[in-house]
């Protein structure tokens, strides 16, 4: 397995534990280096730290990386990446396909390793979930592995309350480490994160905090002097230290009180020197975010006593050892596991299937049996009135479909009200109304977390709160989660409020995302629709756009059926033959307004188009004969009407189209107040359908 050329042993003397732990730090090192580009470090001062996990008490199988029950390992400080992809080495984690079939070769061969940060490299720059078996979530922006460590911690308790049953106690125990540093526990998201896990007295969840006390500025007095202990002992953890990073003993001691402990969370202490070994570079920033230099890495390499021209160089023995420890046990434990749950499914077939439908991201056959139709109302009612039907019938019949909101459910309409729902809490690890509190960041990560165990969660607020929740979510469209974002209070509907909670630029901003699909329903019709698309998601995260206020539900006998949804945008009322002089293009509670401007326009003998575009992004992804059936390329005169930033309408209405939108932030008043003050009226529409055909006509 060593391709190095070396001797067979780094130095005389040095048992197999300090073997494996200056293996790590000395791969670390030179991957770095050949990197010319990283973090050398932290890996450097915590391998004892990652090895005393990994090789005594991680329950994890090298060989099956993605075994439902197995252990949790976040590297929050994904800067230090190095150290996760050298254990994912030398353990001999095995790549697993996107249909988590376990393919022959390494997830992390050597050869991976000396390309790091390169080009199509498993060891990109930080952790990416899906790219490299073994990552558990993607990690880079500080605090957000730690949060949704949260999450990761939370389903495991779900899934415990929800399917153990008399023989099967232990079907799922798996706990969740987390590894952080300064830099997390000063991100703010990691303090509402915290504050939870304590709430919610998640006794499964251990973070460990490399308490190095530096940064990339210097040393971290020059803004953070708080005492962390007390601060988690106040947030409900149990608090354990271990004062040298390089005391293997001592690190057991800690990882064996976290598992004894049985009533809350445990945050591990750590006190470690950075860039441990490096003779100039030791306790300075140096060692934090650039390459040692060839000097100081042979320098470091000989306090080691390690071969010091040798690179990514492994004895044998460091392989055999990790595969004698976490190898063996982790395959022993896997099986078990496997032979457990296959007897479970047996004695209760019915949660056997669940369980095997949600781990796949499969829904129940009978899931779309309940969600209601709406009748026709001119007075309609708000779209997240009809979501809140829609999401509880769903939910009856898709049990693993849990989550909440902060703060906002009676607003947001989100609660579950089933007789079995029930809130989730230390008291009521079954609930499936979670609530977050009013931690927008933290929720959004929590989701992330919950979703990584393949449970399906939603979360919830105001739109104009994806401010604070953005971080969270972009990290969902990067890893593929189908985590279902319910936002309401969606325009200047919100009135009264004013402009800090009326939302102008968030659907530009969300629809600026890759990978994010963005749903703006016009009635309760559309609502059902948009549902049936989320949750037949698997790898995309989705943004519901509701209404505070009431929308008319539209008369599908005289305009088209709201099904077409499904392709993004759909033609809902036409000119006589299909043959329009002008479109208008409209989302959500405005789509009642091109309508009435419609039949306004018929009235006056204009020939006009509406297309409801609920989702740009379904649309896009139509082929170019349908999106031309509904846009048609001759038909250039062209309104769009959307209640928010004209940001991104040109690609739909054309350079000289009109956009009736939002070129400010808004205005506190009465809805009808303000509505005519920004121009979303029948005339303003009327007005500019007429000006764009006139328009087009003296550009002939």
């Amino acid at each position: 397995m060593n391709s190095a050329v070396a001797p067979s042993l780094p130095a005389v003397g040095q048992d197999l534990d300090q073997l494996c732990v200056n293996a790590i730090r000395t791969l670390s090192m030179d991957a770095v280096q050949a990197a010319n580009s990283g973090h050398p470090g932290t890996p450097m001062a915590m391998a004892p730290v990652a090895y005393c996990l990994w090789q005594q008490f991680l329950r994890f199988d090298p060989q099956d990386p993605v075994w439902p029950n197995r252990d949790r390992f976040v590297l929050s400080i994904g800067h230090a990446s190095m150290l996760l992809y050298s254990l994912l080495h030398l353990s001999g984690v095995r790549a697993v396909s996107k249909d988590y079939e376990t393919l022959g070769e390494l997830s992390v061969p050597l050869d991976a390793l000396k390309a790091f940060r390169q080009l199509n490299s498993r060891c990109p720059g930080h952790p990416e979930y899906r790219w490299t078996s073994g990552v558990e979530t993607t990690t880079g922006p500080l605090g957000q592995g730690v949060a949704t460590s949260v999450g990761m911690a939370a389903a495991r308790q779900w899934l415990s309350a929800r399917y153990h049953r008399p023989g099967f106690e232990d079907l799922f125990d798996f706990n969740v480490y987390a590894l952080c540093g300064d830099g997390c526990m000063m991100e703010g998201i990691s303090s509402e994160a915290a504050s939870l896990a304590g709430h919610w007295r998640l006794s499964n969840l251990c973070w460990i905090y490399d308490n190095n006390r530096i940064t990339i500025e210097g040393n971290t007095a020059l803004a953070f002097t708080e005492d962390v202990a007390t601060r988690f002992l106040a947030y409900g953890w149990n608090v354990t230290r271990v004062g040298d990073a390089n005391d293997l003993e001592t690190l057991a001691r800690a990882f064996r009180t976290f598992q004894n402990t049985k009533d809350r969370p445990t945050l591990i202490i750590v006190d470690s020197h950075i860039g441990y070994g490096a003779p100039h570079k030791q306790d300075t920033s140096g060692a934090h975010g650039e390459p040692l230099g060839e000097e100081e890495v042979r320098l470091a390499k000989r306090n080691y006593g390690w071969p010091e021209d040798a690179k990514f160089y492994v004895p044998d023995a460091v392989y055999h050892h990790f595969q004698q420890g976490i190898g063996r046990r982790g395959r022993s434990l896997r099986d078990e596991w496997f032979a457990r749950i296959a007897d479970y499914r047996k004695r209760y077939p019915e949660l056997g299937e669940e369980l095997c439908r949600m781990q796949h991201r499969q829904l129940p056959e009978n899931w779309a049996l309940d969600l209601p139709e709406f009748p026709a109302d001119p007075k309609g009612l708000a779209t997240r009135e009809s979501s809140a039907k829609v999401l509880n019938a769903a939910a009856k019949n898709i049990p693993w479909l849990i989550g909440g909101s902060a703060d906002l459910g009676p607003s947001t309409k989100t609660r579950l009200v089933s007789d079995d729902a029930g809130d989730f809490s230390s008291q009521n690890y079954a609930g499936r109304n979670f609530h977050f509190g009013i931690r927008e960041h933290a929720m959004g990560a929590v989701l992330n977390g919950l979703s990584l165990v393949k449970v399906r969660p939603f979360g919830s607020g105001f739109f104009i709160f994806t401010d604070y929740m953005r971080g969270a979510m972009r990290l969902s469209a990067l890893m593929e989660l189908p985590v279902v974002y319910i936002f309401t209070h969606d325009s200047i509907g919100v009135g009264e409020d004013g402009p800090t909670h009326q939302p102008i630029e968030h659907l530009a901003n969300m629809r600026s995302m890759p990978g994010l699909i963005v749903l703006r329903p016009a009635d309760a019709n559309e609502v059902t629709e948009a549902w049936k698309v989320i949750l037949q998601l698997h790898h995309e995260p989705a943004v519901l756009v509701l209404t505070r206020q009431a929308v008319p539900t539209i008369d599908r006998t005289k305009y088209a059926a709201a099904s077409g949804l499904v392709r993004g945008a759909y033609i809902l009322a036409d000119a006589p033959n299909g043959n329009p002089e002008v479109i208008l293009i409209a989302t959500g509670s405005e789509v009642s307004l091109c309508i009435e401007a419609h039949e306004q326009l018929t009235k006056d003998g204009v020939r006009a188009r509406v297309v409801s575009m609920p989702s740009w992004e379904l649309f896009d992804d139509q082929d170019q004969s349908y999106r031309e059936s509904v846009l048609p390329p001759r038909v250039k005169a062209r309104v769009s009407v959307e209640e928010a930033s004209d940001f991104g309408w040109s690609k739909y209405t054309g350079t000289q189209g009109h956009n009736l939108c939002i070129e400010s932030f808004g205005a506190s008043a009465p809805l009808k107040q303000l509505l005519k003050k920004f121009g979303f009226t029948v005339e303003r529409v009327v007005a500019a359908a007429k000006s764009q055909i006139a328009l087009y006509q003296n550009l002939r």
